[in-house]
């Protein structure tokens, strides 16, 4: 009797391209790759953007991704899901009926709002939609201190205890579980407030000296959704695997020469062998 092949973790990007490949789709891909994760996407956005920063941005019309849902649906059998860039209300709430009608395992929402560069990647009017229709579907929400400040209308965090508060009240306000990431607060360590039916948990790593922090936010909560895919069940572990991960790649990415801006990190670092 053959004994049956163990199932194939797969994850899903539902978001936009960097050409330059250090977020997106792009980074998604890398970072299940190195989880051990088979990744799939559904591309919401292109992008003209590099290193500096984004020249461009082209939505992909909502019933071509409704047909990239539909199509993936069909065969292959995600266990879990992140979205990323959606860009504008419509394409959130193509998304959001995306998520409604397929089983897409645990969902992970990076409420993606501007780049490392500045550049903003999400259209004012969407912000609510993220927040109404989006984050109440997600098992995990990964907003920064702006992204966090920007979802309540409030300034940004400037403390672990006022970044406690605010995941609370993502929380209270429908969210089922809210990492707030603190990579761009100031200080020796970076750390991130887990709020989940579990409890409140931090998550610190030394900061890492280094220019090349592209895509770093799109790393994390792939990294997370690769730790979910492969069936981790409690969310303090898939998010302490995932910031290691996200440190390792950050310190062995310090060397990357890859543009003249703001570099990735180095997803696939442990691939890379000397000479």
């Amino acid at each position: 009797m053959t004994t049956p092949l163990p199932k194939t973790p797969i994850a899903l990007s539902i978001a936009g391209s960097d050409p330059s490949g250090g977020a997106g789709i792009q980074a998604d891909l890398k970072t299940f790759s190195a989880l051990g994760v088979y990744g799939t996407t559904i591309i919401t956005a292109l992008t003209a953007q590099n290193t500096q920063g984004v020249a461009g941005i082209h939505a992909v019309p909502p019933d071509f991704i409704a047909l990239q849902a539909e199509t993936l649906a069909a065969d292959i059998d995600v266990t879990a899901a992140k979205t990323g860039m959606l860009g504008d209300a419509v394409t959130v709430a193509t998304v959001v009926a995306i998520l409604q009608k397929y089983e897409f395992g645990p969902i992970v929402v990076d409420p993606v709002m501007v780049a490392t560069s500045g550049d903003v990647l999400l259209a004012p009017d969407a912000i609510a939609a993220v927040r109404n229709l989006l984050i109440p579907l997600a098992t995990l929400i990964t907003p920064n201190l702006h992204e966090a400040a920007k979802l309540l209308g409030v300034l940004p965090a400037t403390s672990i205890e006022e970044m406690e508060a605010q995941a609370i009240r993502l929380v209270e306000q429908g969210a089922r579980a809210v990492l707030v990431k603190g990579g761009h607060a100031m200080g020796d360590m970076a750390v991130d407030v887990l709020v989940s039916p579990a409890g409140i948990s931090h998550h610190a790593a030394p900061r890492i000296d280094t220019p090349n922090t592209h895509g770093t936010g799109c790393t994390l909560s792939a990294a997370i959704t690769a730790e979910l895919a492969k069936g981790e069940a409690r969310l303090d572990l898939a998010v302490a695997r995932a910031k290691d991960y996200l440190s390792q790649a950050l310190d062995a990415g310090r060397t990357l020469q890859v543009g003249k801006g703001s570099g990735p990190v180095d997803h696939l670092h442990t691939l890379r062998r000397p000479a």
